[in-house]
């Protein structure tokens, strides 16, 4: 029996047509309202990332979610959340924003290709934050589907710091990995930030040297099923992947791989 009538929580790094076209913002985009047109609920979140243009996008902020602060180490990180309607459907996408960590004009790297030094902090805060807003959004998912290394940590925190939180307590994760291009580092103080004060070493153990193979692994590794964006994965990283309950996806037809996600979901939420 086909999925319906299920809330579905979409969280990606990136997503069209709101930044270029790369196979994480593809799949962002369409697969939302593909899932959606099978009589689903969804909600959307993603970075609000300089590169979008808040006017032309029509972006505004909705005031009742903003104003949470997210803690990371000793700083406190205002959390501001804006809203924006995709033209021709009937998706909503929530953007997370917060001045220092997002309004610049590179997404993952400065103008001469260097790795933003603060990207831990970025991810951190983007995991954190989303995690917060759906609490106030008092809105339960029963999937939370997770796109892109940037948010590989949110599976970790739904089944720890969060799992007694009544809106994720039924919450299956799944995450989707993708090939990188490279393999940069987030850095040798990402474990302890990423406890938050919060979680013991070996919570943070599998996300290895915080490369993005390390990523993958970490999110793979509390995630309850995987999807496979890739043919070509770190070998490491498919191991991981043989574990869990996972579909390959190397295409980005969406429109004649609906059903495949849709059975998957069911398959999901049935697996104990």
């Amino acid at each position: 029996m086909a999925i319906t009538g299920k809330k579905i929580l979409f969280v990606s790094s990136e997503m069209s047509p709101f930044l270029e076209e790369s196979p994480v913002s593809t799949i962002a985009r369409r697969l939302p309202q593909a899932i959606q047109e099978h009589n689903n609920e969804i909600r959307v979140l993603v970075p609000r990332f300089g590169l979008i243009n808040e006017r032309r996008n029509r972006l505004h902020e909705v005031v009742r979610l903003s104003g949470i602060n997210i803690s990371i180490g000793d700083n406190d990180n205002p959390l501001v959340i804006k809203v924006a309607s995709i033209p021709g459907t009937r998706i909503q996408v929530y953007f997370l924003d917060n001045e220092d960590f997002f309004h610049r004009k590179h997404l993952y790297h400065d103008e001469n290709r260097e790795f933003f030094d603060d990207n831990d902090e970025r991810t951190i805060f983007f995991c954190k934050g989303v995690l917060e807003t759906v609490k106030k959004l008092g809105w339960a998912p029963d999937i939370i589907h997770c796109q892109g290394w940037m948010t590989s940590l949110i599976p970790l925190y739904v089944k720890t710091i969060y799992k007694d939180e009544p809106v994720f307590k039924n919450s299956k994760v799944i995450y989707s990995v993708f090939k990188e291009s490279d393999n940069a580092c987030l850095g040798e103080e990402f474990a302890q930030k990423a406890s938050l004060n919060e979680l013991e070493d070996k919570h943070l153990e599998c996300f290895g040297k915080a490369d993005f193979k390390g990523m993958h692994i970490g999110g793979i590794n509390y995630s309850d099923a995987v999807i496979t964006c890739s043919d070509c994965l770190d070998p490491e990283v498919n191991k991981y992947v043989q574990d869990k309950l996972n579909i390959s996806h190397p295409s980005e037809d969406i429109e004649h791989y609906t059903e495949k996600y849709v059975e998957f979901y069911d398959s999901v939420l049935q697996n104990s």
